[in-house]
């Protein structure tokens, strides 16, 4: 099968998605529902049409009609406004001849010629649909795309004079305890608008832009004319409910009333590391703080639902209504490039010191929990529709944090990568460079680099050469741990040791292959590869078939 077969049995395989669409054609499919079908999946994130093939991915092939499918995109491209610009390519699945049309992702909203705008959105249980794509949610789709910033829209409705001057000075509070742009202190409170872009003139006339409401409105203000803005904050055991609070007042307000809610809650230990005292809390303070201010800056507030801060037996949650922006995703989090829903705002609270400066917060929800020997921070939870952060308040690894502790300086000014490695050579003992690498969400050389920057100072320890080189944790790491004997069982042998172990295994059982090798030494395929063949060169082995049919014995 050839690889554009196998890749078409893989999509329709998987069945119907936001990105993949099925279309019967036995009785010739309307032309109008053919361009409607393409429209939702260019309205959505792009992706392929199925012509000939029934909703369970059983082929039919195509109907007389469409047999000569020259003239499809000509077709598509004449019935949709702004044209759109598909790819057509004939196939043939299970005898039957279907077509596979590849629709792109439009910068811009799609409508048939007649006026007809949708999307593709899921079911509660999974499947997906087509939809109408109404005004309000034009500016979700446009803003996560990063077209428009809903934040710096003009509330010509509002005066500056119905503003809250109290909450000026606590922009200014904020900028002194958070050691925001200090030159911002300097200015009157109407050039400290302007250089926040919280106020607009029109016409000669000022208004407060969103942004401006959220950090200076009332609370009034606030429920009128941004309804979609509520933060809560929850506290559960078990199904008894201990806090069940919510907010509409400003945002800098709003953010000190939660941190205040949760202060209790975080409980500290201490680890003695040379002449110090080591803080262990359950939740990393500075990890919360950018996890909440990112939920409260980049959320969608086209969509109506509150910001979530909730506790529990199991953690801390924290969830923002709108999926994440245009670009980013589960797989590239920590590398793509810092984007907004409403770039002003996340302008002005960076520079008042409330987020990080170089927009490098994930950074610091993932060290919160690492350096801590806690699992990394968890968003699997998330959809097209909120983005949610769990942090588990499982125990601290205390060994763990000692050594990050005591290695800070070895292990360089970027702490998240290295943390992630070694956080994974923890839990995984021994790992290749291909292992750890979607960790990291890097290339493999890009992961090379840092694991051997690692290796250098004396944290990990290599073990063989070229694409089946692996790593552990030093021995010294293991020591300070306590775990003298884990390092030898992940280190492995020596060579002696492993050939003995090959010739022992082969007395024992009359043949080894070289899966049995890797699970008896610890190696990799290629590794394992290597010193069968060495053995057989040295005549201390015989190898018989070809192979995965391969053995190795004492007869020649």
């Amino acid at each position: 099968m050839h690889e554009t077969e196998q890749e078409i049995q893989a999509l329709i395989s998987g069945g119907e998605s936001l990105a993949v669409e099925f279309k019967s054609d036995v009785k010739s499919l309307p032309d109008r529902d053919l361009v409607a079908a393409v429209v939702a999946l260019a309205n959505t994130e792009g992706g392929d049409l199925f012509l000939g093939v029934e909703d369970d991915g059983t082929p039919t092939g195509l109907h007389a009609n469409h047999r000569n499918l020259a003239g499809l995109p000509a077709l598509i491209a004449n019935k949709t406004i702004p044209s759109l610009a598909v790819r057509v390519e004939a196939l043939e699945l299970d005898g039957q001849p279907i077509a596979r049309i590849q629709v792109p992702k439009s910068r811009q909203l799609v409508s048939t010629s007649d006026g007809l705008l949708q999307r593709r959105r899921l079911r509660m249980d999974g499947t997906p649909e087509a939809v109408p794509f109404y005004p309000h949610e034009f500016t979700q789709r446009q803003s996560s795309m990063g077209l428009v910033d809903p934040s710096a829209v003009i509330l010509e409705e509002i005066s500056t004079d119905q503003l809250d001057p109290l909450q000026r000075l606590r922009i200014r509070n904020a900028i002194e305890k958070y050691g925001g742009e200090q030159s911002l202190l300097a200015l009157s409170d109407e050039e400290l608008d302007g250089a926040l872009g919280l106020v607009k003139t029109i016409n000669g006339q000022s208004h407060p832009t969103v942004a401006g409401l959220l950090l200076l409105g009332s609370e009034a203000l606030l429920r009128q004319h941004l309804p979609a803005y509520e933060v809560a904050f929850q506290v559960l055991h078990g199904t008894e409910v201990r806090v069940n609070e919510f907010y509409r007042k400003p945002l800098l307000e709003t953010f000190e009333q939660v941190e205040l809610q949760f202060k209790p809650w975080v409980i500290e230990e201490e680890l003695e590391v040379g002449l110090f005292r080591v803080p262990i809390p359950n939740y990393d303070r500075r990890a919360f703080r950018e996890g909440f201010v990112n939920a409260l800056v980049h959320r969608d507030f086209s969509r109506l639902g509150a910001v979530h801060v909730r506790l529990d037996d199991s953690g801390l949650n924290i969830s923002s209504p709108g999926g994440f922006i245009e670009g980013v995703n589960l797989s590239n989090l920590l590398v793509a490039p810092p984007q907004s829903r409403n770039p002003l705002l996340a302008d002005s609270i960076k520079r008042i010191g409330l987020a990080e400066r170089t927009g490098r917060g994930i950074d610091r929800i993932y060290e919160g929990m690492l350096r801590y020997g806690r699992p990394e921070p968890d968003y699997t939870l998330s959809t097209a529709s909120f983005v949610n952060l769990f942090m588990t308040n499982i125990a601290a690894d205390r060994e763990f944090l000692r050594m990050v502790v005591e290695q800070h300086d070895k292990l360089g000014s970027s702490h998240v990568e290295p943390l992630i490695a070694l956080a994974r050579l923890k839990d995984e003992g021994r790992l290749t460079t291909g292992e750890i690498a979607p960790a990291l969400q890097k290339s493999e050389p890009q992961t090379r680099v840092i694991l051997e920057r690692l290796l250098e100072v004396g944290l990990i320890e290599a073990h063989g050469t070229g694409r089946g080189r692996s790593y552990t944790l030093s021995a010294g790491v293991y020591q300070q741990r306590g775990r003298k004997a884990a390092y030898v069982r992940q280190a492995g042998f020596d060579a002696i040791q492993q050939e003995q172990m090959v010739l022992k295994f082969i007395q024992g059982h009359g043949k080894i292959k070289r899966a049995d090798v890797m699970e008896l030494c610890h190696l990799t395929k290629d590794q394992a590869a290597k010193l069968l063949a060495r053995l057989a060169s040295e005549g201390k082995i015989h190898k018989h078939g070809e192979r995965r049919g391969a053995y190795y014995d004492f007869d020649a």
